[in-house]
């Protein structure tokens, strides 16, 4: 048996359990402002007059607000001087000054009322005639407020949103740090409770209790895998029961004051055949050549060609052809779990210090099981650092 697999039960290790010890201190009021200096340096080098930032991740990143983005329009217009303005329906206002972590005028709207009206008014008043629109933000609102904001111009924002929420401070990485361990130790005991006829559900139900204990808010996702199903990166749908010699997959994470974890463990329930083990240790190696040709400056394709390069010499692929790599080798991740910029070929971002991302170059080998190996990394002004240390083998995952 595959060391650190099984053995337990969930009562057990959920009883073990209890609220992270040394939790990660909340972003401060002062980062905030910040943030919002940093906007207006890169809304004036993009010509921009006013950046309009929707309820979803950016609203919290910029104000303190963790609503997320629903039909009802709730959104910050933050113009290159002065306060930001903050949109918001009449009956929300009581929740909104409790949540609003940045001092901003505050215009409210009826449910018979257009919202869209609100912006345009504000924007008349500011003189704006360049408006930069979240990227996040749904195009039907984005239609609306064109139809009444007469000769504005509204264009991409990501520019200044990415350009913003990519590059993460000490806060912000010490509160991934924690998010990361926590899902870390969460899937160690997962591989615990592991046990013949085990039900997908069951394990899924143990990480959301688990993560909870921890003192996470849940699972923010959660994909448990047997089998088969491995072989398919986002699983099947139905039930799957734990059987002798199934790889398992898990990939999962919590939310720590709004970041996010999101780590990947593959190993073998019982003893791994050769076929298993040859495809494990490749991805092994796929994941460290990814983290060694992190270097600032680079751009995020090189990451990405890196991985590939291992799946190739090892006569997998080429590019997206099974069995390989099917998919990009990472994704951004912060105060949404997959945010820009990407680990794939075209994005000729540079790399810079502060950008956080998976590192994931997953093997499927198709209709039979796949390895996923996902840990998260740090750019630093040398290279990389892990979050969380790589699975060490095939036989002991948890070291």
């Amino acid at each position: 048996m595959t060391r650190g697999i099984g053995g337990s039960n969930a009562a057990a290790q959920l009883a073990d359990l209890a609220r992270w010890s040394t939790p990660a201190a909340p972003i401060t009021r002062e980062e905030r402002l910040a943030r919002l200096d940093r906007a207006r340096e890169l809304m004036a080098a993009n010509a921009v007059d006013a950046l309009l930032v929707c309820a979803g991740g950016s609203l919290r990143y910029f104000a303190g607000v963790p609503w997320g983005a629903s039909e009802r329009l709730v959104a910050m217009l933050l113009p290159r001087e002065g306060n930001p303005i903050v949109v918001c329906p009449t009956f929300e206002l009581g929740t909104l000054r409790a949540d609003l972590a940045v001092d901003a005028e505050v215009r409210l709207w009826e449910e018979d009322e257009n919202p869209s009206l609100l912006i345009a008014d504000a924007l008349r008043q500011l003189g704006a005639m360049r408006l930069a629109v979240d990227p996040a933000m749904a195009f039907t609102m984005v239609e609306h407020i064109r139809k009444v904001a007469g000769s504005v111009q509204l264009v991409d924002g990501s520019a200044i949103v990415d350009g913003c929420r990519s590059i993460k401070s000490s806060a912000e990485l010490a509160l991934m740090r924690q998010a990361k361990a926590m899902t870390l130790e969460v899937q160690r005991r997962a591989a615990l409770i592991l046990r013949e006829g085990i039900t997908a559900t069951e394990v899924r139900r143990f990480i959301d209790e688990a993560h909870r204990a921890l003192g996470a808010s849940g699972s923010s996702f959660c994909i448990v895998q047997f089998g088969r199903s491995t072989a398919f990166p986002h699983g099947l749908p139905g039930e799957c029961f734990l059987r002798e010699g199934d790889v398992v997959l898990i990939d999962t994470g919590c939310t720590v004051q709004g970041y996010n974890s999101d780590i990947t463990r593959t190993y073998i329930y019982g003893h791994a055949n050769d076929e298993q083990r040859r495809i494990w240790e490749i991805e092994h190696a796929a994941q460290q050549a990814a983290f060694d040709a992190v270097s600032p400056g680079a751009p995020c394709e090189s990451v990405d060609a890196a991985a590939r390069k291992v799946l190739e010499r090892a006569g997998l692929g080429p590019d997206y052809k099974l069995p390989g790599l099917p998919h990009r080798t990472g994704h951004g991740i912060g105060l949404s779990v997959h945010e820009a910029p990407y680990l794939v070929r075209g994005e000729r971002t540079p790399l810079a210090p502060g950008m956080c991302f998976s590192n994931e170059p997953m093997i499927v080998v198709p209709d039979r099981f796949g390895v996923r190996l996902e840990d998260h990394f740090h750019v630093t002004e040398h290279g990389a650092q892990w979050f969380t240390q790589p699975s060490p083998s095939i036989d002991a995952p948890f070291g």
